[in-house]
């Protein structure tokens, strides 16, 4: 399979990242690679992100995941701001490292209105699977 370009770039994503959801932006998440259905994002481990025993917390692989899945559905069609979580899933398979997160999402099916992802978190360091998540965004009608 041929990788396509994304309708939004590395640099724009993450322009909208820093400006949309600085709060986010703060955690050092950042867009790493992007093409059609595809994208790969990264969250910086810090000590600030782990919960009492010692593990990143859910919340962070969530925000990691759920980052990830705007980014799929932006790279199929352009940076449309409404594009919004309307179910999310995820499953917590086992304890990450003390190492960055990297995501890894997809598209399952882009229809007119919605779009359906899955995402796989792994720790860096061992390039073990700790999470797996689904989703599915809502498109506003007029965008494409």
């Amino acid at each position: 399979m041929s990788k396509q370009p994304s309708k939004i770039t590395l640099d724009d994503f993450n322009s909208l990242l820093a400006e949309g959801l600085p709060w986010a932006a703060e955690t050092g998440i950042i867009l790493e690679s992007v093409y059609d259905g595809f994208a790969t994002m990264r969250l910086p481990y810090h000590d600030k992100s782990t919960r009492p025993g010692g593990t990143i917390s859910g919340p962070h692989m969530m925000m990691l995941s759920d980052a990830c899945m705007y980014a799929v559905v932006l790279s199929m069609i352009g940076e449309v701001q409404l594009a919004v979580t309307t179910n999310f899933n995820i499953n917590f398979l086992r304890k990450p490292s003390e190492s960055d997160l990297i995501a890894e999402g997809e598209i399952i099916k882009l229809g007119k209105r919605l779009a359906i992802m899955e995402v796989s978190i792994y720790s860096s360091s061992d390039n073990e699977i700790v999470a797996h998540s689904t989703g599915t965004y809502s498109i506003p009608p007029t965008t494409r």
